[in-house]
């Protein structure tokens, strides 16, 4: 599509998978070995503007829209990286814009501007032990203390749950009951209200850590009491996201895979002769590319509730079909652990369970269908 094909998308294009290259994949190994990625490389990343691709410049960030997010997250992946770099070093794509739809001045030049400038981690906090993608039924609390807020509850599975500096979290306001009960709420983490109880050790995503969370009289920042309408709107970004770290995770495996046929011997004679093999490749190929180009579209117009699950369920499909195939083609050295290929097989299972599991999403597809 001419759209991503622009002088400019090309030179970021090859930018970021440079930047991949020299910076992120030679320590990706030790990454996963530590369970997280260093404060230092969202640094590096500000410092060539990645992390503010998509966010106004008023706003501290570095302008673009949604083609330019998409040619970034397509290139880490072709540049060696990782979906759990991608969770890893961009978490803050699922919260600072709840602050920035705010508008409230103070706590975007608190937070948004030092998030996108590299010099502070933010993380989402919304799930919570008691239940996963069910949020009008959260049960942390907030309650007005004077000027401020208290809020006191756990959440689980919270991506930068460890590192983050602050974490907008969903808490039930004044006890009211419902979707309209839940707000947003802007906490640091350097307070004894705020409690990293655990990392969880995890199938994939081993650089990006993982963490149970737990807050008692935690004060808070009044980010919108109309939370589920906000992590709503901003859910559909979020699952068109997941959806592109999909059919990005595929696009490096088919030339992961492209590579080992074309050069491992079997027999006296390249894997790339035989006829299975060369099928099972066409058909990575081809599913990959229908992933892309679909997913692409649906970005670059109004995407509705119903194309961002399509756009995941597409997205999730196609890294699990072709991450499983490209593991098949390597034989030993795709099972083999800390192999990129394995990495990437482990990585692509999250993608139909985060940001609302596969059979959630298709429950709401049904409603939105009239069902």
């Amino acid at each position: 599509m001419t759209t991503f094909l622009t002088p400019e998308r090309e030179a970021l294009a090859e930018t970021v998978r440079a930047f991949t290259a020299e910076q992120i994949a030679p320590h990706l190994r030790q990454w996963e070995h530590d369970g997280e990625l260093p404060r230092e490389l969202h640094k590096s990343a500000a410092a060539l503007g990645l992390l503010g691709i998509g966010y106004p410049e008023e706003f501290g960030g570095s302008g673009g829209d949604v083609a330019d997010v998409l040619v970034v997250t397509e290139s880490v992946l072709a540049g060696g990286g990782s979906g759990g770099v991608i969770a890893g070093l961009f978490t803050h794509g699922i919260a600072i814009p709840h602050i920035i739809d705010s508008g409230d001045r103070d706590l975007i030049d608190v937070w948004v501007r030092p998030v996108l400038a590299g010099e502070l981690i933010a993380c989402l906090a919304v799930t919570e032990p008691g239940g996963g993608s069910d949020v009008a039924n959260l049960r942390t609390r907030a309650d007005e203390s004077g000027d401020s807020w208290v809020l006191n509850g756990s959440k689980t599975f919270i991506t930068s749950g460890a590192r983050a500096d602050v974490a907008v979290v969903a808490a039930r306001v004044r006890n009211a009951a419902g979707a309209g009960g839940v707000g947003l709420f802007a906490v640091p983490t350097d307070q004894p209200g705020f409690q990293a109880t655990s990392r969880l050790e995890k199938m994939g995503w081993h650089c990006s850590d993982t963490a149970e969370i737990g807050l008692v009289d935690a004060r808070a920042e009044l980010i919108t009491e109309q939370g589920f309408a906000s992590l709503a709107r901003h859910f559909a970004t979020e699952r068109l996201s997941l959806g592109v770290t999909g059919y990005a995770t595929a696009a490096r495996c088919v030339e992961l895979a492209r590579t080992w046929i074309t050069h491992r011997e079997t027999f006296g004679r390249p894997l790339s002769t035989r006829q299975v093999v060369r099928h099972t490749f066409v058909e990575m190929n081809r599913i990959t590319d229908v992933a892309r180009s679909y997913i692409r579209n649906l970005a670059l117009g109004e995407v509705t509730v119903l194309d961002a699950i399509y756009a995941k369920k597409t997205g999730v499909d196609c890294a699990a079909f072709v991450t499983d195939r490209a593991v098949q083609l390597l034989g030993g050295m795709g099972y083999v652990s800390d192999g990129e290929v394995e990495r990437h097989y482990r990585d692509a299972r999250i993608l139909g369970i985060g940001g609302g599991a596969d059979e959630v999403m298709a429950d709401l597809a049904a409603r939105l269908l009239g069902l």
